[in-house]
């Protein structure tokens, strides 16, 4: 990583939190994981800063705007994609009723991504 100022630092980091959003959108994961890298790179650069000027809070602020909003669109990915493997794990035949009344448990598992047809 290049030398530069906290400013230039801050406002690259500000640039791969928005690119990490549009990568993770089109599912460009090879793209997303060097702009995660580089990211981790600059935080690691920015731990040391102790005193930000006050053009550097907004960019600042900004930047902890953007990452909660990529935090929150891979918690809400991560929930949908746990529903939908809940979904397909559910048993899709229902227990019947012998003639005594008596459950009758399924002879198939029911689950759609077992592999058994």
């Amino acid at each position: 990583m290049l030398a530069g100022t906290t400013h230039e630092y801050l406002i690259r980091l500000r640039d791969v939190i928005l690119e990490e959003r549009e990568f993770t959108k089109v599912l460009d994961m090879e793209s997303l994981a060097v702009a995660m890298q580089e990211k981790e790179e600059l935080i690691q650069v920015l731990a040391h800063v102790n005193v930000l000027d006050e053009e550097d809070k907004e960019i600042a602020g900004i930047i902890r705007h953007e990452n909660r909003r990529n935090a929150y669109l891979f918690k809400a990915t991560l929930g949908w994609i746990r529903e939908t493997m809940e979904f397909f794990g559910k048993r899709t035949v229902a227990s019947s009723y012998s003639a005594d009344a008596a459950m009758v448990s399924a002879k198939i598992n029911g689950r759609l991504l077992s592999g058994q047809v």
